[in-house]
């Protein structure tokens, strides 16, 4: 008995093309935990580092304003990624990624602008995290035929910064409750 399959070579050239996708997005995911491992030790060795600061803090002293922005950027930036976890265990399938992920990508690479002069290798893997995002995103944008609308784009991503922002700015001002905060932003 002879079957005959009627895939055409463009059915063929996008199954193969989605599936080239699922191992690209396990190494995002597994190089975006690796970031955020790193950035959780970097966190805990800030926090270690500026508990003496809380007894003993000088608002003239820049190098204390500047220890508590550090630890400001790592706690914002640690936030920012665990919401990026979330958003890629949204991902159904092909057609939920051009919904979930060109966001993630505009909050990855304003947290890897920020960690540029403070943690270089996080900058740089967040850098290589958001070309391989970039790529998975309009792969399967050309395979399920969707559209971006980058200005909604802008919209969450930045909602969702300044969300986490606020949310950072409370807890650092709880953990140094003698820190007048306004001073420390603007250092």
């Amino acid at each position: 008995m002879l079957i005959k399959c009627n895939v055409s070579i463009l059915e063929y050239a996008n199954i193969s093309h989605s599936v080239t996708l699922v191992p690209r997005l396990k190494y995002s995911v597994n190089l975006l935990d690796d970031i955020v491992e790193i950035l959780k030790k970097k966190r805990h060795d800030l926090k270690k580092s500026n508990k003496s600061l809380v007894a003993n803090f000088d608002e003239t002293d820049n190098t204390h304003l500047k220890a508590i922005e550090l630890e400001r950027i790592i706690v914002f930036s640690l936030e920012i990624l665990y919401q990026i976890k979330k958003r890629t265990r949204r991902i159904s399938g092909i057609n939920s990624i051009p919904q979930v992920l060109p966001t993630a990508i505009q909050l990855i690479r304003t947290i890897s602008a920020q960690l540029f002069g403070i943690v270089p290798n996080c900058s740089q893997k967040l850098c290589e995290l958001s070309v391989h995002l970039g790529s998975v995103v309009l792969d399967s944008a050309a395979l399920t035929n969707a559209r971006f609308d980058f200005s909604q784009s802008n919209e969450e991503s930045s909602t969702l910064l300044n969300e986490v922002k606020l949310m950072v700015d409370s807890k650092i001002s709880k953990q140094y409750p003698n820190l007048d905060f306004f001073k420390v932003c603007n250092t």
